[in-house]
């Protein structure tokens, strides 16, 4: 199965705003880009929208076909 693509994109932050994204990704053990996805399925789910996270794909190596 293929990883599933993100959607890549610019994203335009206040310095400031970036500055505390950064620094609460730190204290979350994440990626500036995943503290970012968690906060925008947050606000989205306060919303009464729901999005369900992608299926990964499996890692490792596939079975062996007989």
């Amino acid at each position: 199965m293929p990883a599933a693509k993100k959607k890549a994109f610019a994203l335009r932050l206040d310095p400031a705003l970036h500055d505390a994204v950064e620094r609460l990704a730190a204290r979350e053990l994440r990626s500036v880009n995943a503290e970012l996805e968690m906060l925008i399925r947050e606000a989205l789910k306060k919303r009464g929208i729901d999005v369900p996270i992608s299926e990964r794909p499996k890692r490792g190596r596939p079975p062996k076909e007989d």
